[in-house]
């Protein structure tokens, strides 16, 4: 798992972006951010990834909140 304050490297970040294609599908696996109101189960449409790998989620329930590389985690539905 990545550190907070470490980016992953360019090749990492171009296969975080072949993975979560805009318009993909997604299901909340976790994260880590007591402030969201996002639950496990979430779902919602990848808008775009980064240059750090945060996966920038339109979820159902109306939040856009980022889903961080490393400490947060997703999976394709």
């Amino acid at each position: 798992m990545a550190n907070r304050n470490q980016f992953p490297s360019r090749k990492t970040v171009e296969q975080v972006r072949e993975m979560y294609p805009r318009g993909s599908r997604v299901e909340l696996i976790s994260m880590d951010d007591p402030y969201s109101k996002l639950s496990p189960g979430d779902r919602g449409t990848v808008n775009v990834v980064d240059d750090t790998g945060t996966v920038f989620v339109n979820w159902d329930c109306g939040s856009s909140l980022g889903v961080v590389y490393g400490v947060d985690r997703i999976k394709k539905i």
